[in-house]
């Protein structure tokens, strides 16, 4: 293992985030997060769940601190190269899915290849065998062809978008995927179900995750779970 491969996925430093309108700060403790480790966060509504994520996807800058990834630190890169950074090794399964709803599935998870070369050369390459990656992962997460096969993702139920959401997040084997509520649609079974599908797909390829929801039974799927208490937000802890 080389001095790079020995370096942690993910490590913040003494991040700190105050919102445009209002004086209330997310504050989070050091964190770090190894390669292939999932980690599950936990948090009320409010407590700044959704916003960490966009701390640690480099959607959002800090005030203060530092988020590193692959040894990368955000606070070295303006916001066009935390974007394209984003794009070649980090996944993110939003709260919203953000799918467009009059392409299909497949079309829809090919999009996460659309804005990085080096996903797109780990999905395949070439546009047919990013296609059959999108419709193997799709099949991976539960979707079988005569769902995935349909003309428009806006046809599909709010679990089957989750489902796709997810997918679109995997393809290309990023090095990190962020998730954002990913389960909230689904039902018990079906939820645990889920789980236990995205991370073996997580596993295939040596992705961490780091996955946010309210909901704590979901914690033993998961390596480690860490508590976000709410605002202000001045601890983190294992």
């Amino acid at each position: 293992m080389n001095a790079i491969e020995r370096l942690p996925l993910l490590r913040t430093r003494s991040l700190r985030y105050a919102w445009p309108r209002g004086g209330v700060m997310l504050a989070v403790n050091d964190m770090d997060v190894a390669r292939g480790e999932t980690v599950f966060v936990h948090g009320p509504s409010g407590s700044g769940k959704s916003t960490l994520l966009g701390l640690l996807a480099g959607v959002l800058a800090p005030g203060e601190g530092d988020v590193v990834v692959l040894g990368t630190s955000f606070a070295s890169l303006a916001a066009a190269g935390r974007d394209r950074f984003r794009a070649d090794h980090l996944g993110y399964i939003f709260q919203q899915f953000n799918l467009l709803p009059f392409l299909s599935p497949v079309e829809n998870v090919m999009l996460g290849c659309a804005w990085s070369t080096e996903r797109s050369r780990r999905a395949g390459g070439h546009r047919a065998h990013i296609a059959d990656e999108a419709r193997r992962l799709l099949q991976a997460l539960g979707l079988g062809e005569s769902v995935h096969g349909r003309a428009r993702t806006g046809e599909l139920s709010v679990g089957q978008q989750q489902r796709v959401a997810a997918a679109r997040a995997l393809i290309g084997g990023p090095s990190l995927l962020l998730a954002d509520e990913p389960t909230s649609a689904l039902d018990k079974a079906s939820r645990d179900a889920f789980l236990r599908l995205l991370l073996a797909e997580c596993a295939v390829h040596g992705t961490g995750v780091v996955f946010v929801s309210h909901d704590l039974s979901l914690a033993g799927h998961f390596d480690r779970t860490v508590v976000l208490d709410g605002f202000p937000v001045d601890t983190l802890e294992s």
